[in-house]
C-alpha cells in the first residue's frame, strides 16, 4: 500500500503507449557508455564504475536549479565527436522504446559540443543520425528539439534558431529555451524566437520552474510558446493558469526534477494534480533520465503513488502527450490511430 491505495503496477505502466516531449539528451546518457567514451577518449570520470557513476550523477543535494545542471559539465565532456553524439542519441532511443515510449522528442544545445572543433551542424548531424538509428530499429518516433540557453549571448541564441530552421523538416520539429531562470529572462531572446516562429517552428521554452510565473507569462506572451516547461509555479498565478487552460497550451510536468531542483518541496506537494482536475493539458516527462535517476514509467508511477492519479488518468495524459507532441500532425494522427487500442486496453486491463 502507498498513501493509503495500493502499490500501482509498474509493469501495466510501462506497457502503456507513452509520448515523452521534454527530455534533455545530455542528460540522458548510460553510466557505462559515459565510460566507455571516457576510456577511449581520455577523459576523466568522477566514479570508476557504472553503479557508482549512476549514484554519484543522480542529483540527491541541489539547493536549486542552477545546482541541478552543475552535473552536465560531466556529460558534456565526452560529447565533443560525432560518434559519441550518435552513440548516445541512439542509445537514448533504445531506453526510452524498452520503456514503452512510442514518440520521443530529445532537446539539446548542439553548441555545447563544439568545443573540440566540431560545428553545430556537424553535432545536428551526428545527434539526428543517432536517433534515426534507434528509431529504425524499434519503431520509436524520434525528433529533435534545437535549444539555447538563457545565460549564453542573445546572438548564440539566435544561432540556435536558425539552426533549428535549417534543420527543420530533417529531424527538428522545435525551438526551446533552457538553463537558470533567475537573472536571465526569457524576453532578453526574444529575437531568435521570432526567428524561428517567422520559419513556422514550434516554440516550447523553459519557464515557472526556478523562477515564478512572471517567467510562463514572459514565455507565452513575449515568446510565443505553444508548450511550457515544466510550469510548476503556474499555479500562483490564477489568472495565467486560466489563460493556459483556456488555450490549450500543454504543460511538460517533470515531477522527480521538481522536486531535485526544489520547484515543489515534495512530490505530494506538486501541482499536477491540480492542473490535471483544472483541465490543463498535460504531459509527464523525465526531464535527464540520468541526473533524475528515473524512467517515464517511474514518472507515471510516481504520479499514481504521491499524487494520487488513477490508471485511467494516466491514460488520459498519455493521449494527450501523443496529441501535444510537435512532430507534424499527420504523424501523430498515425501515432494515434496505433496506440489508443493499446492505451485503452491498459486501463480495462484488471
Amino acid at each position: 500500500m502507498t498513501g493509503g491505495r495500493p502499490a500501482v503496477d509498474r509493469e501495466r505502466l510501462r506497457r502503456l503507449p507513452k509520448a515523452e516531449l521534454h527530455c534533455h539528451l545530455d542528460g540522458s546518457l548510460r553510466p557505462a557508455t559515459m565510460l566507455a567514451l571516457a576510456a577511449e577518449r581520455s577523459v576523466a570520470m568522477p566514479r570508476p564504475d557504472a553503479e557508482a557513476l549512476a549514484a554519484f550523477m543522480e542529483v540527491t543535494d541541489a539547493k536549486n536549479l542552477e545546482d541541478y545542471l552543475a552535473r552536465f559539465a560531466v556529460t558534456l565532456s565526452v560529447m565533443q565527436d560525432p560518434a559519441a553524439i550518435a552513440r548516445v542519441a541512439e542509445e537514448l532511443v533504445l531506453d526510452a522504446a524498452a520503456d514503452g515510449v512510442r514518440l520521443l522528442e530529445v532537446r539539446f544545445a548542439p553548441f555545447l559540443s563544439t568545443q573540440q572543433g566540431m560545428t553545430s551542424d556537424e553535432v545536428m548531424a551526428a545527434w539526428l543520425a543517432g536517433m534515426q538509428r534507434g528509431e529504425r530499429a524499434t519503431g520509436t518516433v524520434a525528433r529533435a528539439i534545437v535549444c539555447a540557453l538563457r545565460h549564453a549571448p542573445v546572438s548564440q541564441s539566435i544561432a540556435m534558431a536558425e539552426l533549428a530552421v535549417a534543420w527543420k523538416g530533417r529531424g527538428v520539429v522545435a525551438f526551446d529555451l533552457a538553463g537558470g531562470e533567475a537573472g536571465h529572462p526569457a524576453s532578453a531572446h526574444k529575437a531568435a524566437f521570432d526567428v524561428a516562429r517567422r520559419a513556422d517552428l514550434a516554440i516550447t521554452c523553459h519557464a515557472g520552474e526556478a523562477w515564478g510565473p512572471a517567467s510562463v507569462r514572459e514565455a507565452l506572451l513575449d515568446c510565443g510558446a505553444h508548450r511550457i516547461g515544466h510550469g510548476t509555479r503556474l499555479i500562483e498565478d490564477a489568472s495565467l493558469l486560466q489563460y493556459v487552460n483556456d488555450r490549450r497550451i500543454p504543460v511538460e510536468v517533470c515531477l522527480t526534477s521538481n522536486v531535485q531542483t526544489r520547484a515543489t518541496p515534495a512530490f505530494a506537494a506538486h501541482p499536477a494534480r491540480t492542473f490535471f482536475k483544472r483541465g490543463v493539458v498535460l504531459s509527464l516527462n523525465t526531464d535527464n533520465r540520468l541526473m533524475s535517476g528515473v524512467t517515464l514509467t517511474e514518472e507515471y508511477a510516481r504520479a499514481a503513488e504521491h499524487l494520487r492519479f488513477s490508471v485511467a488518468d494516466l491514460c488520459v495524459i498519455a493521449r494527450q502527450s501523443f496529441e501535444s507532441a510537435f512532430t507534424p500532425w499527420e504523424e501523430r494522427r498515425a501515432l494515434l490511430d496505433a496506440v489508443l487500442p493499446e492505451i485503452d486496453a491498459v486501463r480495462d486491463a484488471r
